[in-house]
């Protein structure tokens, strides 16, 4: 007792240290087996090591919703039967509860934005997804590169040890176009409590877009040495540049395939490009029934397209008021099932030669009959499906000549060899130069503000650049990851939980799961 209450007094602890050191030391004495060990830090061990704990209490905040909060464990841990199962006297505290929110990889930050969802899982947009877009990527993904980072930097599903290829490698290049904005900057930022609100400029200030194209085989579009390069800088507003048109998609897209076929001549190259409009503008004469009468023309008038007025140079005409001049033009011909040509107006020697036929006529040439008695269009053009000859615009819109009309931008390309290929509608995530243009900002955000336009260009180049072929070739990897969900049957929800990992869980919501079960993907 003397020698722990000396050893006490030079430790500066009280008596009932001296008891504890006595106590242990006792124990050791009659044991001689088992030697003592220091406690100290042991009190510190948190019960959320357990991983059933762990585990029960992830399950628990993902059953809870969007809009969990650390006082969900509090009165989860209170529960009679949880603190039973875990041999717990009482719950943890609100403090104790947020720090176990860090453990778990939460964060108390604004909302993640993630992929669209309006329209995502439309009927005719999961159609398109399904039978056109991933069957066509299905077919040249054999001749393309993988990328995965286990493996061969050059992966591909090619026959080795030299023999015959039966086709030549695919290089797939995504366009896209992005903004960015004089004002954009970084929101948020360690600030003293002592600092004051600053003056800051109002709106997103001076523009500039960037369209571009990008693969996982070579990084962004340009030659080898750089000073060739398929990016377009424009700056968009009706007192600058104007407007990024079909025209501009059209040039940009032939500067590219000249590069590709001078600076990549041993690879097929495919561009893939979103499901805009301004992409998939048809040419000015291309078939459409929308607006056709039924009826042929009257005499002194005949239907046609109503275009933009352009010069020999292809610049658009303007009016004296200052408006684009326009112009009617004939609609091109139709083609009959045996792929023989069928103009849309009456021939030579007709009694009303070069009159707009009318859709009744029409249809009746391509073997309908009695179309005077079908009505030319149903109310706001909602038909009945269970009717076959509801409406003559209906059965236009039926026809594969009219259906299968190319856009300009795939009639040029086609005419250098290289195809096209649209994403899905409201796909993005399959698109992962929407990811290089994310990286290129957030580093853009870093550089110093500046309302000059050519600070603005300088900046937004730089931040490109910072764009890595490993960082595009990891987002292609996810990208991949979302069409190989697709494939399997999982919606766009389900796609994104499948194409990453859970931070700090492997276990799906269970909301997830059961839509799984439903669809029996294991």
């Amino acid at each position: 007792m003397s020698a722990s209450l000396l050893t006490a007094t030079g430790k500066g602890k009280p008596t009932w240290w001296a008891r504890q050191l006595r106590s242990v030391t006792k124990s050791y004495v009659l044991d001689r087996i088992t030697p003592p060990t220091n406690p100290y830090g042991m009190w510190s061990s948190s019960r959320l090591e357990d991983p059933d704990i762990a585990n029960e209490i992830h399950e628990h905040l993902q059953s809870v919703g969007k809009y969990v909060r650390a006082q969900d464990i509090v009165d989860y841990l209170d529960k009679e039967d949880v603190k039973t199962r875990f041999g717990m006297k009482k719950t943890i505290s609100l403090a104790t509860a947020k720090r176990w929110m860090h453990r778990m990889d939460y964060r108390w930050t604004r909302n993640f934005k993630g992929q669209y969802v309006d329209g995502h899982e439309r009927d005719d947009v999961v159609w398109y997804r399904q039978n056109v877009f991933l069957k066509q990527w299905a077919e040249m993904e054999e001749f393309m590169h993988t990328w995965d980072p286990d493996e061969s930097a050059n992966n591909t599903n090619f026959p080795a040890d030299g023999a015959s290829l039966p086709q030549r490698e695919i290089c797939v290049w995504f366009h896209d176009e992005s903004t960015f904005y004089a004002n954009d900057r970084r929101m948020a930022r360690w600030v003293h409590k002592d600092a004051t609100a600053t003056p800051y400029a109002k709106g997103e200030g001076a523009s500039l877009m960037v369209a571009d194209f990008v693969s996982a085989d070579h990084g962004w579009l340009r030659s080898p040495d750089g000073k060739e390069s398929a990016r377009v800088l424009f700056k968009a507003g009706k007192a600058r540049d104007g407007y990024f048109t079909n025209d501009d998609i059209v040039a940009q897209a032939r500067k590219a395939i000249k590069l590709v076929k001078e600076y990549f001549p041993d690879e097929d190259h495919v561009l893939v490009f979103d499901n805009a409009t301004t992409h998939l503008k048809r040419p000015d004469a291309a078939l459409s029934a929308r607006k056709m009468p039924k009826h042929p023309s009257k005499e002194g008038t005949n239907w046609g397209i109503e275009v933009t007025a352009k010069d020999a140079a292809g610049k658009i005409v303007y009016g004296t008021d200052g408006k684009p001049s326009k112009v009617k033009v004939r609609m091109g011909d139709g083609t009959f099932k045996d792929g023989s040509p069928q103009s849309l107006y009456f021939p030579d020697g007709h009694p009303r030669a070069g009159i707009f036929k009318g859709m009744a006529v029409i249809l009746e040439e391509r073997g309908y009959c009695d179309m005077l008695r079908v009505r030319a269009e149903c109310p706001g053009f909602i038909c009945d499906p269970i009717v076959e000859r509801c409406c003559c615009r209906r059965m236009l819109y039926n026809e594969s000549d009219f259906v299968n009309v190319k856009s300009t931008l795939e009639l040029a390309c086609a005419l250098e060899g290289v195809h096209v290929l649209f994403l899905p509608k409201f796909h993005c995530e399959l698109n992962f130069i929407e990811q290089c243009w994310g990286h290129a900002k957030r580093t853009y955000r870093q550089y110093p503000a500046s309302s000059k336009e050519e600070d603005l260009e300088r900046n937004v180049v730089d931040a490109l650049q910072s764009v890595t072929l490993d960082h595009m070739r990891k987002y292609a990897r996810r990208a991949r990851r979302f069409m190989n969900a697709y494939r399997m049957g999982l919606t766009g929800r389900q796609a994104a939980w499948a194409s990453k990992k859970y931070r700090g869980h492997r276990v799906l919501p269970s909301s997830i799961l059961n839509e799984l079960e439903k669809a029996n993907i294991s």
